[in-house]
């Protein structure tokens, strides 16, 4: 099983910004993607952006050119630096990794954008 760690969420006033960040462990565990997904209440959950082994980013039209996701592959940790944030990006924003055993998620933090 995936262990996940999760920190950086909060609340933000918009046009403020917030950097969260996912450590993820496992044994026997190759991870090849990882990235963050988004839900915000009553909507499906959505992909913010990716990154795989190598570097090559996606990212969601509505976030591109504020959030910026980056990867520390030796400690299996990714981050997204979130700017200039907007009341519609308020979520529980989730962690996830595409690895050798299939996609595990981690537990979801809440980011909030409100003044």
């Amino acid at each position: 099983q995936v262990q996940f760690v999760e920190s950086g969420g909060g609340l933000v006033q918009p046009g403020g910004s917030l950097r969260l960040s996912c450590a993820a462990s496992g044994s026997g565990f190759t991870f090849y993607s990882m990235g963050w997904h988004r839900q915000a209440p009553g909507k499906q959950r959505e992909l913010v952006a990716n990154i795989i082994i190598g570097g090559r980013t996606i990212y969601a039209t509505s976030v591109q050119g504020r959030f910026t996701i980056s990867r520390d592959s030796a400690k299996n940790t990714v981050y997204l630096q979130m700017n200039s944030l907007k009341p519609e990006d308020t979520a529980v924003y989730y962690c996830n990794t595409q690895t050798n055993r299939g996609l595990a998620w981690g537990q979801g933090t809440q980011v909030t954008v409100s003044s």
